[in-house]
């Protein structure tokens, strides 16, 4: 196979675990690559936006047009990156200010996409999968670049912003004026927002003629077609993230989203405290390491499912993704249990062979969420 390669600058410092999400992204690149034709040319770019190494390959376009269309992309993708930050200067620190103040104001262009979609799937999922706990987040000191190892907040802090119970439902939104009733509603998007920008990404290629692409945000995928007439192969990694578990063939449009308890954490007292927090509680999800889903189709889709199924655990995160419309599911909870749909079994192939499997009785995923 024959490669065009650019790589493009990242910043002069990054922090620790910036670099090590960029290996595992390097690695998952590594696996992606497969075999196809050595005809066949597959441009590859390398950018960081949202904290991670963001890799595009695009197949079949010259160097030229290619580079163009990843410059084009770059650009949207850090546009995106700075109007949904949760606690740096922008578009968002902006709105969850005007939020606060209870009154109507116009919403900024780049974040009402996001709002609209979010709060139609918040819904779906039982506001399992709620970006308004940005309070929580920040309480927790998951708003900053490096969670430092400190003592968790008072479970009297906890239970004050539980008890507000914020979600998207409490945003009224007409046209572009945006209002809230609950001033505890801070918008806090996520891997929510690094889905939209992929999704985002692939209609720009579509519009380009492209029908070949894969994105990787750090392990995050979404891939359209095909890489040379072979699949796309997407590594799902174990709960603590450092081996692969097993290989996603993707071939056409879809996307794989893994949220868990090893991307964005803390230590304290020999405990770990991770950034997915359950709305109804108020603290780190238990009993589940991560859930990876696989989505035909939109990764906003696909990263809102995976954070909604991992906070709904092992007692509801069936029933959760039949309300979502996901059919793809894998979850692995603390014992190192591995729990999917049928679907999911019948799409994955397995590496790991020593750990326990448990396949659901159900079949989730005939209700189809918006795009």
């Amino acid at each position: 196979m024959r490669a065009e390669s650019a790589l493009l600058p990242a910043p002069p410092a990054m922090p620790r675990r910036l670099l090590l999400s960029m290996c595992l992204a390097a690695l998952a690149a590594i696996q992606l690559a497969g075999c196809g034709n050595s005809e066949t040319p597959v441009f590859t770019t390398q950018f960081i936006a949202f904290d991670s190494a963001v890799d595009l390959s695009i197949v079949s376009m010259s160097k030229q047009d290619a580079m163009a269309v990843a410059a084009e992309i770059q650009r949207d993708f850090q546009f995106i990156d700075r109007s949904t930050h949760a606690w740096e200067p922008g578009p968002m620190v902006r709105v969850n200010e005007l939020l606060s103040t209870e009154q109507p104001f116009a919403v900024p262009p780049s974040l009402l996409p996001l709002i609209r979609q979010s709060q139609v799937l918040a819904q779906q999922s039982g506001n399992l999968f709620n970006p308004a706990i940005g309070h929580l987040q920040r309480l927790w000191g998951f708003h900053t670049h490096e969670p430092e190892c400190q003592p968790p907040p008072s479970s009297a802090s906890i239970a004050r912003l539980v008890k507000a119970a914020p979600s998207m439902a409490d945003l009224y939104l007409e046209d572009i004026m945006l209002q809230s009733d609950n001033p505890a509603v801070m918008l806090d998007f996520g891997s929510f927002a690094t889905g939209y920008a992929m999704d985002l990404a692939i209609e720009t290629l579509s519009e380009r003629g492209v029908r070949n692409a894969m994105i990787n945000a750090g392990g995050d995928i979404r891939a359209i077609g095909s890489r040379t007439g072979r699949a796309w192969r997407v590594p799902v990694r174990r709960g603590n993230g450092t081996r692969v578990l097993g290989i996603i063939n993707v071939i056409g449009d879809a996307s794989v989203f893994t949220s868990s308890d090893y991307r964005r954490n803390f230590i304290h007292d020999d405990k770990i405290y991770h950034h997915v927090l359950d709305p109804r509680t108020g603290y780190p999800v238990e009993g589940v390491h991560a859930v990876t889903v696989l989505y035909d189709g939109s990764a906003a889709v696909a990263g809102a499912a995976a954070t909604a199924l991992m906070v709904a655990g092992l007692e509801r995160w069936q029933e959760t993704a039949q309300h979502m419309g996901i059919r793809y599911v894998l979850l692995i909870d603390d014992e190192g249990t591995i729990h999917m749909t049928p679907a999911m079994a019948e799409r994955i192939e397995l590496l790991d062979t020593e750990s326990d499997v448990v396949l659901s009785e159900t079949r989730p995923g005939e209700e189809t969420p918006p795009r």
